[in-house]
């Protein structure tokens, strides 16, 4: 039964109450109130699906890590319980984070914002291990079986097993998946293996990610791509901007799908935090022959629920805003199939100072352009002077800008009350050519952005 309610005011800490007039017993199942418009219809929020849409994702990672893997199996997340009307969906316990959930956002609901989001999902199940428990590779059948459906259930035929299901659920095409996960930080060779090898036999175009780090050992198995989780302060986020240039050019390539500056650095989002990140991405760009993909991870945060800080998005009932973080992600929307150009860096700050160029085609306006990201990670003012050899075309001053992200204090993070404390800001350049000079005011992110 679906019912709208009209609000006669507005009260942002308002909750829901079901009370009766007679005493009695009254048996509630399925309980939900979610606004009237939300995206397509869909139930996710226009304007955290708007904050999400505006990076530009090109795929998006789910339904996660740790709750794919689970404390104890019986409570992993289980994708066929996710799928069908919601009222029908049993939910279950996340005891990886404590808390239940009624799985309205189910593996339909991934798929679907996936596509929406113009973006490739990828796909992470269970692989018979938990934090307490383990399935022997012989016993591993139905984890096997259950990868198999749910591949089946996003890009099957409408009238297969699976397919079908999706189609009565209203999405008749397949879906785009490409990728999958087999487990999460586990590691475990045996149970990868087993599930690597049926998947492949049945889907040999899909590309499986092994969650085993392979940037310094090799990996011993077949995949098309290892996983990385990186988790630390921001002097070692720093310093891994040059992590992966040692790493070797043959063999799967690298995706570092979890990341992020935490603990005392980050608190809820601090700008040294997204500093520290935004050097660690220009590595990865400088190293994209062997990393295919990279994701902050986690991306929301309720604000009445801080089981893990920080996040790039925080919201409550009715408001949101990006930690600087979020908005380090702006700087790098624009990289994918952009041209990676060689730099030289001439510094005695080496050790706080990083910087890469790229050539790219401008998403608003379809220009060329050549942007060159540098991160300051120092107390003192820098003076980059830019020197641009082998153009066919000159600089154009109109239309070439300069984005910088700092703030005043290396902890200043953005809130509810000050939602724009540490945002970039974009300026033209007067002097845009290709012999220049820019100032990077200390602890900043700078981007400038050359019209050729």
């Amino acid at each position: 039964m679906i019912n709208i309610l009209e609000a006669k005011s507005s009260y942002y800490n308002a909750s829901l109450q079901i009370t009766t007039k007679t005493k009695g017993v009254y048996w509630l199942d399925q309980v939900s109130a979610i606004p009237v418009d939300t995206h397509k219809g869909n139930g996710f929020r226009n304007d955290l699906f708007q904050m999400l849409a505006k990076l530009k994702p090109k795929f998006l990672r789910f339904p996660g890590g740790s709750s794919v893997e689970g404390v104890n199996l019986s409570n992993t997340y289980k994708w066929k319980d996710t799928v069908g009307p919601w009222e029908e969906r049993p939910g279950h316990f996340n005891d990886a984070w404590n808390y239940w959930t009624d799985d309205g956002f189910g593996f339909f609901e991934g798929l679907q914002l996936a596509e929406d989001l113009n973006a490739l999902p990828v796909w992470v199940f269970n692989a018979g291990f938990s934090n307490k428990e383990q399935v022997n590779s012989s016993d591993l059948s139905s984890y096997v079986q259950d990868a198999l459906d749910g591949i089946e259930f996003a890009r099957g035929y409408p009238s297969s097993k699976w397919g079908s299901i999706r189609a009565a659920m209203g999405h008749p095409k397949p879906f785009d998946l490409r990728y999958v996960a087999i487990g999460n930080e586990d590691c475990w060779k045996r149970n990868y293996l087993t599930i690597h090898d049926k998947i492949k036999r049945s889907y040999p175009d899909i590309k499986i990610i092994s969650n085993c780090d392979g940037s310094i050992t090799p990996l011993n198995q077949s995949a098309d791509l290892f996983d990385i989780h990186i988790y630390t302060n921001s002097t070692d986020m720093f310093a891994r901007s040059s992590e992966f240039d040692k790493t070797s050019r043959s063999g799967p390539k690298a995706f570092v799908s979890e990341y992020s500056v935490w603990k005392k650095d980050a608190a809820m989002g601090s700008l040294v935090a997204a500093l520290a990140e935004a050097a660690f991405l220009i590595g990865l760009e400088k190293n994209s022959d062997i990393m295919e993909m990279v994701s902050y991870a986690p991306l929301f945060l309720n604000i009445n629920d801080k089981k893990w800080i920080p996040n790039a998005i925080v919201f409550d009932s009715y408001q949101h805003y990006g930690t600087p973080s979020y908005w380090v992600q702006k700087f790098f929307t624009e990289s994918s199939g952009a041209i990676f150009l060689p730099t030289t860096l001439k510094t005695n700050s080496t050790n706080s100072v990083i910087a890469s160029a790229i050539n790219l085609k401008g998403s608003k306006d379809n220009e060329n352009y050549i942007r060159i990201k540098v991160v300051n990670f120092g107390i003192t003012p820098q003076n980059l002077q830019i020197s641009i050899d082998g153009l066919n075309s000159t600089i154009k001053q109109l239309g070439s800008t300069k984005t910088v992200l700092t703030s005043s204090n290396l902890m200043d993070e953005n809130s509810f009350l000050e939602p724009n404390k540490a945002v970039p800001i974009q300026s033209s350049i007067e002097n845009a050519a290709g012999e220049m000079n820019v100032i990077l005011p200390p602890y900043s992110v700078t981007s400038v952005d050359l019209l050729i």
